[in-house]
């Protein structure tokens, strides 16, 4: 799905039969506390950690009750190889800064599961020759971060590419074997009939390789949804997809069954309320599904002004809200009772970066800003207007 999510970004695996011990072992050393319940990780909110202008999480914990955080994305270098980066650029085996980030969390009684895929960049099962190649990769973050829970985050273009979806899939049941407890989640876009073509061959993927999730979840927005009616419709489809490919009854289908919606205006405009996500909150608990979470906690609080001109941002929802509103309904979900505390407002925005010049050549990571907003290039740019395309070379930051 076209989200504001990357754009606003065999030998090995012999050791694999010992893994999971040794991400245990790893994990504890760094700081790694006990798993949560699966109900927190099923209701852990996405959260970029080093991109759209990242929220503390700290302060998200103390005000809604949140434990856990669904952290994205992790990628295959942007240059290629088999080796697991933050969003294409900063490898996982030198990382800090997120590492810093979970150690935050979990020093506040909280944890984290990584997402990895997404809509942007290349994932590592385009890249890596097979599923063990692809698990080892994965093992590597598992390890690293002492995770509990992973999210495969299965959408266009990927799944498009049987081979790397075979990768994906096959990489996701050996960590679950090799792991012991492991939470794993399934995401893919959603469709008015549940899932499209490429979400289904998906599921077929899965049953012929044996593999079973904690849940597959779908996304219902960016696909002609209107509110909380078409996407409990879309979860209600998608559940007969679900008992039809894996011969599943409605009841059991429902326990492998997750929401991914988008708070706020998704990417082609749609508006999705907080009573739009108490309504699917509703549905989810009423029919027992397994996970309920949203993108993102990056965009969980309110732009200026709050319908942000009409436009979509990385950063804030664009609808009326207060900080982390939307957040409260994981917390919900999770079977917590948010705080009833006003939260600390989001500090006002400071001064805008640099005017934008239609004759000066930007490269990935330069700041400008216009029409009262900043923006970050995303690669190498001349005479591009920011804005004038939200899958253009410009991200935008928010207002300023």
């Amino acid at each position: 799905m076209k989200r504001l999510r990357a754009c606003l970004g065999a030998a090995a695996a012999v050791t694999l039969a010992a893994a999971g011990t040794t991400a245990l072992v790893a994990g504890n050393a760094s700081g790694a506390t006990t798993a949560l319940s699966d109900r927190w990780y099923a209701a852990a909110p996405y959260l970029m950690p080093l991109d759209n202008d990242p929220p503390d999480p700290s302060a998200i914990m103390d005000a809604t009750g949140l434990k856990a955080f669904q952290l994205a994305f992790v990628l295959a270098p942007n240059g290629g190889g088999c080796t697991p980066t933050w969003g294409g650029t900063a490898p996982v085996s030198s990382d800090t800064a997120v590492q810093s980030m979970i150690n935050t969390i979990r020093g506040k009684g909280g944890d984290v599961s990584v997402s990895i895929g997404g809509y942007g960049g290349t994932k590592l099962g385009q890249d890596c020759a097979d599923p063990a190649a692809t698990a080892a990769a994965y093992q590597q973050v598992i390890t690293k971060y002492g995770l509990h829970a992973i999210d495969f985050d299965l959408e266009e273009p990927e799944y498009e590419n049987t081979a790397a979806i075979h990768n994906e899939i096959g990489a996701a049941k050996i960590l679950q074997q090799n792991n012991p407890g492991l939470y794993v989640s399934v995401t893919t876009a959603g469709t008015a009939d549940g899932t499209g073509w490429f979400g289904k061959q998906m599921l077929l993927e899965a049953k012929s390789q044996g593999f079973t999730p904690n849940n597959f979840s779908i996304m219902p927005f960016d696909g002609g949804f209107n509110g909380a009616a078409s996407q409990t419709s879309a979860l209600t489809n998608f559940n007969a997809i679900l008992q039809s490919t894996f011969g599943w009854d409605q009841a059991t289908a429902y326990a492998h069954e997750g929401f991914s919606g988008m708070n706020g205006r998704s990417d082609t405009g749609e508006i999705f309320t907080q009573a739009d996500f108490q309504t699917v909150l509703d549905y989810a608990t009423s029919h027992h599904m397994d996970r309920f979470t949203f993108w993102s906690l990056n965009r969980d609080r309110q732009c200026s002004p709050p319908d942000n001109g009409g436009r979509t941002s990385g950063t804030c929802s664009s609808v009326a809200q207060g900080d982390w509103d939307f957040a409260k309904d994981s917390v919900k979900f999770a079977g917590a009772t948010p705080p009833t505390t006003t939260p600390t407002p989001t500090p006002t925005p400071g001064s805008c970066k640099p005017a934008w010049n239609a004759s000066t050549a930007y490269t990935g990571g330069d700041e400008v800003s216009y029409n009262q907003h900043d923006w970050k290039a995303k690669w190498w740019t001349q005479n591009e207007v920011p804005g004038a395309s939200q899958w253009g070379p410009w991200q935008d930051e928010g207002a300023c």
